[in-house]
């Protein structure tokens, strides 16, 4: 594997050690690391090393094969491995889109139903909160029709940092002053806390979108799904059965919305392209 920088790595890891780690990661999650993450990947392997005293990468991926039944530190390397990183109403013009076309359509389809909205993943939580926060204060028709929001990541550490719904002052930049002052509370220090109805209105769970088997529960489930920025993490390979998960997680009709430099039609033809006023979302079609 040739490096960005001409110094070795800073752990010295084999590299026939770090490629095996990668497959298995890479199986395990549908994530690949590129030559530009290298430093990265090593740094954070020497912080699992040091926490499990596994004397070399070699032994450390074995006992991860052979000796965690329960998961528990594979789940620690994923949450070490996983780059969190977002902001509340962060490409708000797909929620402008979900409120002034998405729910309207599908509420006309399903009238009197039941809407549910899947964040994806969701990191800390400014996503689905921003969902909600939007419908509340640009969706009269949120007081007759009820939606669910669910917010699902890999990472554990983040969902429990989203439950909490705590932020630094950069996170909520984006927000006018008088929607943070009618749905957060000051903490102190230039932290912001997400307001109790919110918090409740926003339910968290733990979801692997590489794994079929955690997939499965979800299967028909979503009227909309957001999962932006995170299938340019994966090769054409995962890419694939992801958009095949995301389908199947949606409901006939449904509305799926990717990040902005992502697009469906160099990964899947199951989708049907819709060119809203404010963004391109990918429906599942009815029939």
């Amino acid at each position: 594997m040739t490096h960005l920088s001409a110094q070795p790595p800073a752990s010295g890891f084999p590299e026939e050690d770090v490629a095996r780690f990668q497959d298995f990661f890479y199986r395990r999650t549908g994530i690949q690391f590129g030559h530009a993450k290298r430093y990265f990947l090593d740094r954070r392997l020497q912080e699992r090393l040091d926490a499990t005293g596994a004397p070399s990468l070699r032994a450390y991926l074995l006992a991860l094969r052979f000796e965690d039944p329960d998961g528990a530190e594979l789940q620690q390397v994923v949450n070490a491995m996983t780059v969190n990183e977002t902001y509340f109403y962060r490409e708000e013009y797909q929620f402008r889109c979900l409120a002034q076309e998405l729910l309207p359509a599908l509420t006309k389809a399903r009238p009197g139903e039941r809407l549910r909205i899947w964040s994806l993943p969701c990191s800390t939580g400014e996503e689905p909160y921003s969902i909600a926060l939007h419908l509340i204060e640009n969706w009269p028709d949120l007081e007759v029709v009820e939606v669910e929001i669910t917010g699902s990541d890999i990472d554990t550490r983040v969902l429990a940092q989203a439950r909490q719904g705590v932020y630094e002052a950069r996170a909520v930049q984006n927000l006018p002053a008088a929607m943070l002052e009618r749905h957060f509370e000051t903490t102190g220090k230039g932290r912001w806390r997400i307001g109790r109805a919110l918090r409740d209105a926003v339910s968290f769970t733990t979801v692997n979108l590489a794994d079929a088997a955690c997939m499965r529960a979800h299967r028909g489930r979503y009227d909309v799904i957001f999962c932006r920025n995170l299938l340019i993490y994966f090769d054409d390979s995962s890419r694939r059965q992801a958009a095949e998960a995301l389908y199947d997680s949606l409901r006939p009709g449904g509305f799926l919305c990717l990040g902005h430099s992502e697009s469906m039609s160099r990964m899947s033809s199951l989708f049907t392209v819709r060119k809203c006023v404010d963004a391109i979302v990918y429906q599942r079609p009815f029939a």
